[in-house]
């Protein structure tokens, strides 16, 4: 097939069996039909058809939009992809409303390609594609772990590189200028189906990269996290491993608090905060058609400045 038609082979699969693929004029459906030197084939592609899903009208932050991508700043509080809890709100149903028809297909339908997910309270940037080369174009980034993904985060504690407890946890390494490489495996949870669990046998491999931007009287700090791999909680998972979990994290963060003696009011804000502090502020990609690198930032939502100002007081 013609790379600019970028047909996967799962699609290739589904147009042989559904009778859309002609050997010498004859439809063959046989997937392990053989072929001969100076064969026909025709391969006939309808028009990308409509999905179940309903487009809603709710707004969108738009950092970017071509032909074949879109990159929008997902607020708190909103799924990616409906699902039986989920089948509504979502930010597919937006992005069905804001496309209207102009939408091309992804897979033989007219849907967003959704390439990568952030978790339902995790704010910040996604990039979606418009496109089947778009789609396949960025799948094949992420699988090589070309795409620049970097998150800020407010989290207990302060993971200080030069700290021997920190040192000594498995899977920790610590690099040039304070920089701490988390190196894991991630899989679901024996027990508890919505949590992952850190393993060094099995699973899937998963890194992590951390710097300490700001800390604040030794109980909360500002990090970022470059994400080399993109696992499912990846950075809620490997913080809570290394002893920091994210303030506000309903899953892994357990029963720890913030002391009011030490950080005054904004503790008390710390400490019923409703969910896990991280925000995916940069996003970096080679445009999947045109080739151009592309680099996109978001700030910080307003919940979460107004901690990290409440903070910066707290100390000063």
């Amino acid at each position: 097939m013609p790379e600019e038609e970028s047909l996967s082979r799962s699609r290739l699969v589904r147009l042989i069996e559904a009778g859309a693929v002609a050997v010498n004029g004859a439809v063959v459906t046989d997937l392990r039909a053989k072929l001969d030197e100076g064969d026909s084939i025709v391969i006939t592609v309808e028009e990308a058809t409509e999905v179940d899903t309903a487009p809603e009208a709710i707004p969108l932050e738009i950092l970017h939009e071509d032909a074949d991508l879109i990159v929008v700043n997902k607020p708190a509080g909103m799924v990616v992809h409906p699902a039986p809890g989920t089948p509504r709100g979502t930010l597919v149903n937006a992005l069905l409303h804001h496309f209207g028809g102009n939408l091309s297909g992804i897979g033989g339908e007219k849907r967003p390609g959704i390439v990568h997910r952030i978790d339902k309270d995790t704010s910040g940037l996604l990039v979606v594609a418009k496109s089947d080369r778009a789609h396949h174009g960025l799948a094949a980034q992420f699988a090589d772990h070309s795409i620049t993904r970097e998150y800020e985060a407010l989290c207990h504690g302060v993971p200080d590189a030069a700290d021997p407890r920190l040192r000594g946890v498995r899977g920790v390494h610590v690099g040039a200028g304070g920089t701490v490489r988390i190196s894991t495996h991630l899989a679901r949870h024996k027990t508890d189906r919505q949590r992952q669990a850190v393993l060094f046998e099995g699973g899937r491999h998963a890194v992590t990269h951390l710097q300490v931007e700001e800390s604040f009287a030794g109980m909360v700090a500002r990090v970022s996290c470059r994400l080399e791999t993109g696992r499912t909680h990846q950075i809620r998972v490997h913080m809570a491993h290394i002893g920091h979990a994210l303030i506000g994290d309903p899953v892994y963060g357990g029963r720890r608090r913030v002391s009011e003696k030490l950080l005054g009011p904004v503790a008390i804000e710390l400490n019923a905060f409703v969910r896990q502090a991280l925000h995916a502020a940069t996003l970096g990609f080679h445009h999947p058609v045109s080739g151009e690198v592309l680099q996109f930032s978001a700030e910080l939502p307003p919940d979460m400045a107004r901690l990290l100002h409440g903070l910066r007081e707290a100390v000063r």
